[in-house]
């Protein structure tokens, strides 16, 4: 089996979530079904408002971010506690299911997000 390098774009990417003026998110899939997301929100967005509805409108976010902050603020808040997190410009982060968020002041927000793929997700304890 011959190693080689994959690499792939978000400019060209196997799935996105529109989000129409507000945003949205632009997804690649890796062989191994590794997923890079790479998320624009406008200010103004809000997760209740401008995703909720593309994900068949959970209580709250369902999926676990691993990530790093490019650009503005998003505020993450822990439904089950109402505690909240600003995540800024060069913050790398872990978010937990369970959440909403909203995009905090005037600066669109930019970020990365990773995952692995979803058969390795169940193997090993958080």
């Amino acid at each position: 089996m011959e190693s080689s390098i994959e690499v792939r774009r978000f400019e060209s990417p196997d799935s996105a979530l529109d989000m129409k003026e507000q945003g949205g998110i632009d997804i690649v899939t890796m062989a191994d079904g590794t997923t890079g997301m790479r998320a624009t929100f406008e200010p103004g967005w809000t997760w209740e408002k401008d995703e909720k509805p593309l994900l068949g409108s959970p209580v709250s976010c369902p999926m676990r971010h691993t990530g790093y902050c490019i650009a503005g603020t998003l505020v993450v808040r822990m439904v089950d506690t109402g505690k909240e997190t600003s995540i800024g410009p060069g913050d790398f982060f872990e978010i937990p299911p369970g959440h909403d968020g909203y995009v905090s002041g005037s600066e669109q927000v930019r970020m990365i997000l990773f995952s692995a793929p979803d058969n390795q997700s169940t193997d090993h304890p958080h």
